[in-house]
């Protein structure tokens, strides 16, 4: 569908990119020429994820540790990626999320997911923006939100307030940004398997089968689908899309908002207990 040279010259830096949705993106870009940095909490599946992906693709891919919780973390990645050359492109994919009946979750629950999405979100973007704006280099910023973050939904309450703050931050920054050269856009993807995330968040047997009944197209999305329409909106071919929230769920948003709102009418007390979120903290991404 792309040409092979789409993203040549191209400096990527994906934010939970070792793995899921962040990894897809990495590979797709690779492929079509970029050079890839992908940053997350978790140094060792970084550099198995940039081990897997390099060698067998045209682009050449970097594994930077960083905490985007952190914004010395993520002041002093910028620095270390910008003395080679400045990125043209953040993805801002780091997330964290789990199922709960939001009466039960603490303020550290809370913390947790607003750090990673919002926070995150938002540190990554000004660290780049400014150096941006600074130098009048040319950026495009992608995030992934969620179909839920204009409608909000039941049961994933922190990733709902997280996300809809990403996209207004999206939106304002379109207009405020753009006529200085960088553009923002995002993705709100649907159900999309991904290794442990995916699980997590749909760990009863029959929550599989309700997501698929919610959809029209009665499938998931693929991690391919998601990196393709990422190529898409970070190449100069769609110069003149900004400030747009692109979803990306066969059609599921149509037939009911609030993705999880309808689990209080399915899992029953025990189930909800086995769901319970660990101390160790929400599904992530970064």
């Amino acid at each position: 569908m792309f040409r092979i040279d789409l993203l040549k010259n191209k400096r990527v830096l994906i934010t939970g990119g070792g793995t899921g949705l962040g990894k897809g993106m990495a590979e797709r870009f690779l492929e079509l020429g970029a050079t890839v940095y992908i940053c997350g909490r978790r140094e060792e599946v970084l550099k198995q994820t940039a081990a897997e992906l390099s060698g067998a693709t045209r682009g050449t891919i970097h594994a930077v540790p960083c905490d985007v919780r952190n914004l010395a973390s993520v002041e002093t990645m910028m620095d270390d990626i910008w003395a080679t050359a400045p990125l043209d492109i953040l993805i801002n994919n780091a997330a964290g999320n789990f199922i709960a009946r939001t009466e039960e979750l603490s303020p550290r629950a809370f913390e947790s997911v607003i750090g990673i999405v919002l926070m995150g979100t938002l540190h990554a973007t000004m660290a780049c923006g400014r150096r941006w704006l600074k130098s009048t280099h040319p950026g495009t910023v992608l995030s992934i939100s969620a179909t839920y973050a204009p409608v909000g939904s039941a049961y994933v309450v922190p990733s709902a307030v997280s996300k809809a703050g990403v996209e207004a931050l999206t939106r304002s920054l379109a207009v405020e940004w753009g006529n200085r050269g960088i553009r923002m856009n995002a993705i709100a993807p649907g159900p999309i398997p991904t290794q442990g995330a995916f699980s997590r968040l749909l760990p009863h047997p029959g929550l599989e089968t309700l997501a698929l009944d919610r959809n029209p197209l009665h499938r998931f999305g693929t991690v391919e689908e998601l990196a393709n329409l990422a190529a898409f909106l970070v190449s100069d071919g769609s110069a003149y899309i900004n400030g747009e929230v692109i979803r990306m769920d066969g059609g599921e948003f149509l037939q009911g908002a609030g993705e999880f709102s309808s689990l209080g009418r399915v899992l029953t007390e025990e189930d909800w207990q086995a769901i319970k979120p660990k101390k160790s903290g929400p599904t992530s991404k970064n």
